[in-house]
């Protein structure tokens, strides 16, 4: 175990989140959902969990964001910088990095704000089906203080109906983001794409697992 994925561990533990999927993504190359997407604070438990199961997540950030000394943590941190004066489209930059890098798990909010929306971005399945890559069902509850990185989901190439099982899934799990009321998985039933991420939803398992 490296001295990244020790130091992730110890975070998730000392803001009392728990990993409730240990294993590694196996892939090599990814996109990584996280949702909900409420708060600041998500990117930190989002880069606690994904570090402590031995994965460094990349997130596209404007470049103005790059000054030292924080620049410099960002990049620690897996963040890449973006250019939009010239401009670059962000889809197109993430497609180009995921194409090039022999390694890359490229996190995305797909709500696209912290504010509530009902309308997910479709974005992310445009460069998953782009890069033949696949797509991780990420999530935090902070109800329950779990984190995992859900099961995987390959884009069909059709965006609106893709995005529609998703954010089905996402309302099966009764996730709670930090400020409640800014979460909607949109006018959708709720129906799980597997069932073990939702029985770790429950009150009853977490206790059985304590």
């Amino acid at each position: 175990m490296c001295s990244r994925q020790k130091f992730g561990k110890r975070v998730l533990k000392l803001m009392g989140w728990k990993a409730a999927q240990e294993e590694p993504i196996k892939d090599s190359k990814c996109i990584l959902l996280g949702v909900p997407h409420t708060s600041v604070v998500d990117f930190i438990v989002a880069w606690a969990y994904c570090t402590s199961i031995g994965i460094l997540p990349n997130i596209m950030i404007k470049k103005e964001f790059f000054f030292w000394p924080l620049g410099w943590l960002l990049k620690r941190m897996g963040a890449i910088p973006v250019d939009r004066s010239k401009g670059s489209n962000v889809a197109m930059h993430s497609i180009k990095a995921l194409n090039q890098a022999d390694k890359m798990y490229l996190a995305i909010a797909p709500e696209g704000t912290r504010k509530k929306t009902d309308s997910w971005k479709k974005g992310f399945l445009t460069i998953a089906k782009a890069c033949n890559v696949p797509i991780y069902l990420g999530y935090f509850n902070y109800k329950f203080k779990l984190a995992g990185h859900g099961p995987k989901f390959v884009a069909t190439g059709n965006p609106k109906e893709d995005l529609k099982i998703i954010q089905a899934h996402y309302a099966s799990l009764n996730l709670e983001g930090r400020h409640k009321d800014r979460f909607s998985c949109g006018n959708v039933d709720p129906v799980p794409l597997e069932e073990e991420p939702c029985k770790l939803q429950t009150e009853d398992n977490i206790e059985t697992n304590a």
